[in-house]
């Protein structure tokens, strides 16, 4: 078991409540904000020749995709949307994990970052509290 400093385990405590305190699409938006760190991650392991540490990062993105798919309302038109852009990120994310392919990385970031974006909007149309990073 890891020993934390205390300024690591307060750090760690501030964000399991963050994540604990946060609505549904608060949560959403956490997800697409750590789909593109990751990917930011694993770009830079790419141009750095760190293939584990890009495969661990477009992994991490992978699981997200796929949480985010497991959790989509079928009964709502708009979740076949949904379902069929993560199914085409899902699979560019497979593509660029085996050829470690920094193009397929920034078309996916791009894509993340437009999902958000909208994703954002649609909280703020619903008057969901959006904190501007």
């Amino acid at each position: 078991m890891p020993v934390f400093t205390p300024k690591q385990n307060s750090y760690a405590q501030y964000k399991n409540n963050k994540v604990m305190a946060a609505s549904g699409p608060e949560l959403t938006l956490m997800l697409y904000d750590g789909a593109i760190k990751f990917l930011n991650i694993a770009d830079y392991a790419i141009e750095k020749n760190d293939i584990s540490k890009a495969h661990e990062n477009i992994i991490k993105t992978e699981k997200i995709i796929e949480y985010l798919r497991n959790t989509l309302d079928m009964k709502y038109p708009v979740a076949q949307d949904f379902e069929n852009m993560y199914s085409y990120i899902a699979r560019r994310l497979v593509e660029a994990n085996i050829g470690k392919d920094r193009e397929i990385i920034s078309e996916i970031n791009r894509h993340m970052h437009a999902i958000r974006d909208n994703w954002i909007e649609v909280m703020k149309a619903n008057n969901v509290y959006v904190k501007e990073a």
